[in-house]
């Protein structure tokens, strides 16, 4: 299961200080994309495993500590 996915997310991107719009920019979205963000932190929608590579990615952890609930969110 993974439950903590959306909250690992929303951690990792406000500890980089970076809006939902900026992350959705990053991720190669459209700006009006911060809705899927949204969706995907708040846990009403599952991303692509493309979303899961590249927000691994982008913030060095692996897709591992994204995806698997036994891995605790880093505080």
């Amino acid at each position: 299961m993974i439950a903590n996915l959306g909250k690992k997310i929303r951690l990792l991107r406000e500890e980089a200080v970076i809006s939902q719009t900026e992350l959705a920019l990053i991720l190669g979205l459209s700006p009006t994309s911060k809705g899927v963000i949204s969706e995907v932190e708040s846990g009403k929608k599952l991303p692509s495993v493309e979303f899961v590579l590249q927000v691994a990615k982008r913030f060095g952890v692996s897709t591992d500590y994204l995806l698997r609930d036994d891995i605790p969110i880093r505080k």
